[in-house]
């Protein structure tokens, strides 16, 4: 059995051109390919399938594309992308704010504790939030952690000293 696809809707010449222009336009590898799509499918009559291999792109995605087009038009094809903060409880200016309140314990030494700005940020936000959202957003920040090197409360320095005296060079030992 043959399968019946239906006829695609027609590329007008005006639409040609303006991809045509727009392939010098775009800015972006992913704009490039978007456009191309479409490009390919006026210009050459290409199928999915093979505008897939030739972008690079998943047969399924060139059709996503195609099909947008023909509904929405050109502003498909330029801007964004996907990336971004979607989900952001705080803007960046206000976690700034948040931690500029830090700012000074930190400078003159102090230790920050991520309890402390785990509270301050729940009550800006008005909800409770898991610790790895601070450690997150301390990261956005720049902010990061360091720990002094940890010595024993017992730690006999003199002992130590003594030792290094007495004792034979590793290349020595035998």
């Amino acid at each position: 059995m043959e399968d019946i696809m239906r006829t695609p809707k027609a590329i007008s010449d005006q639409q040609q051109e303006s991809l045509r222009n727009l392939l010098g336009q775009t800015k972006t590898k992913a704009d490039f390919q978007r456009v191309q799509c479409l490009w390919l499918r006026a210009a050459l009559n290409m199928n999915p399938v093979d505008t897939a291999k030739a972008v690079g792109w998943s047969q399924s995605t060139v059709k996503i594309i195609q099909s947008r087009y023909l509904r929405e038009g050109e502003k498909v094809l330029l801007g964004k992308g996907r990336g971004g903060r979607r989900y952001s409880n705080l803007t960046i200016n206000q976690e700034k704010e948040l931690l500029d309140s830090f700012l000074e314990k930190a400078k003159s030494g102090g230790v920050l504790v991520v309890g402390e700005i785990k509270i301050a940020y729940e009550e800006l936000f008005g909800k409770k939030v898991p610790k790895s959202t601070i450690y997150r957003m301390l990261a956005r920040h720049g902010w990061r952690k360091i720990d002094p090197r940890s010595k024993h409360s017992r730690t006999d320095f003199a002992a130590q000293e003594e030792f290094k005296k007495t004792s034979l060079p590793s290349s020595r030992k035998k």
